[in-house]
C-alpha cells in the first residue's frame, strides 16, 4: 500500500512536468499560452471601461440600490453641517460671555469706585482732608477691583506664596470698601427717608389747620379761668393733636414703600408664616448695595478664566 501510493503521488506531480516540456518544444505553443492571458484581460478592461462610459450602465442599476446610497449619504451630509453650524455657535457664545462679565465688572468697578470715593471724600474736616480721603478710598476700590485676577494668575503660574499675599491685600481692601459702601447708602437712604417724611400731604394741612383752630378757641374760653367749658376745648386741642400726628406718621410710614413692600410680599410667599420686620430688610437692604458694587473684581477674574 505504500509504494502504491507513493507511485500515485509522483505520478500526479509528474504530469505537470510532461506539458511544461511539451510546451518549450514548441515555440508557437509557448507563445500561444502566453498571448491568450493578455488577450482576455485587454478585452475585459475594454469591455468595462465601455460599460463605465455608456449610460446604459446606469440603468441597469436598480433603483433601490441608488436609493439605499442616498440614505447613506445623506446623514453624513447632515451631521457635517450639523457640526459645523454647532461649533461656530458654540465658539461665539463662549466669546459674548465672558465680553459680558468684562462689562458688568467695569460698571460694578466705577460705581463702587465714585460711591467710596464720594463718601471718604465726606469724612474730610478740611479740603486737604477731603481730597486725601478720596484718594484712599478711590485707590482701595481698584485694588479691589484689580488684585483679584492677578492674584489668580500668580496661583496658576505657581507663584503661590506671591498669590496669598494678593488675596490678603484684597480681603483688606475689600473690608474697607464695603464699609465705605454701607456708609454711603445709609446716609443716602437715610437723607431721601427724612425728606420724603417731612412732605405736606393734604391731610397734614387739614390737620393743622384743624389743631389751630382749637387751640384758638381753647386760649378764648380759658383766659377768664379755668372751667368747664376751658376744659372741653383743651379736650378738643388734644383729639386734634392726635390727629396731626397719626397723619404725619402715616407720611413717614410711606416714606419707604419698598420696605413695606417686601414685608408684604415675603408673607405672601410664606403664606404668613414668615413676616420680618422692617429693620431686617432695611439691614439686608443696606448690605447688599455696599457689597455688590465690590464684586466687580470676582467678575472680572472669573470672565478673564472664561476666555481662557
Amino acid at each position: 500500500m505504500a509504494e502504491d501510493t507513493a507511485a500515485s503521488v509522483i505520478s500526479f506531480y509528474q504530469v505537470p512536468d510532461a506539458k511544461a516540456k511539451s510546451n518549450r518544444e514548441t515555440g508557437a505553443g509557448r507563445a500561444r499560452t502566453k498571448a491568450t492571458p493578455k488577450r482576455k484581460r485587454r478585452k475585459a478592461k475594454a469591455v468595462t471601461s465601455e460599460e463605465a462610459e455608456s449610460p446604459e450602465s446606469e440603468a441597469l442599476i436598480p433603483p433601490e440600490y441608488m436609493s439605499a446610497d442616498w440614505a447613506i449619504t445623506e446623514p453624513s451630509v447632515t451631521q457635517a453641517s450639523t457640526s459645523d453650524v454647532m461649533e461656530p455657535a458654540t465658539a461665539h457664545r463662549r466669546q459674548v460671555v465672558p465680553i459680558l462679565l468684562l462689562v458688568a465688572a467695569l460698571a460694578l468697578g466705577a460705581a463702587g469706585i465714585t460711591m467710596n470715593g464720594w463718601f471718604a471724600r465726606s469724612l474730610g474736616s478740611s479740603e486737604v482732608a477731603s481730597w486725601l480721603f478720596l484718594a484712599i478710598g478711590a485707590a482701595a476700590d481698584l485694588v479691589a477691583l484689580a488684585m483679584p485676577s492677578c492674584a489668580a494668575g500668580l496661583w496658576r503660574g505657581g507663584h503661590r506664596a506671591t498669590s496669598l499675599v494678593g488675596w490678603a491685600v484684597w480681603l483688606m481692601t475689600f473690608v474697607f470698601a464695603v464699609t465705605s459702601g454701607i456708609g454711603f447708602a445709609s446716609t443716602n437712604i437715610a437723607d431721601m427717608t427724612l425728606a420724603r417724611a417731612s412732605r405736606v400731604t393734604p391731610a397734614i394741612v387739614t390737620a393743622q389747620s384743624t389743631l389751630g383752630d382749637a387751640m384758638a378757641a381753647r386760649d378764648r374760653e380759658c383766659r377768664g379761668g379755668v372751667g368747664k367749658f376751658c376744659r372741653e376745648r383743651e379736650a378738643t386741642v388734644v383729639e386734634r393733636r392726635q390727629i396731626l400726628d397719626s397723619a404725619m406718621t402715616s407720611v413717614e410710614q410711606t416714606a419707604d414703600p419698598q420696605t413695606s413692600a417686601a414685608i408684604k410680599v415675603v408673607s405672601w410667599v410664606s403664606h404668613g408664616a414668615l413676616r420680618p420686620a422692617a429693620e431686617d430688610f432695611v439691614m439686608l437692604r443696606l448690605v447688599l448695595l455696599a457689597l455688590l458694587p465690590q464684586i466687580g473684581g470676582i467678575l472680572l477674574m472669573v470672565g478673564r478664566l472664561g476666555r481662557t
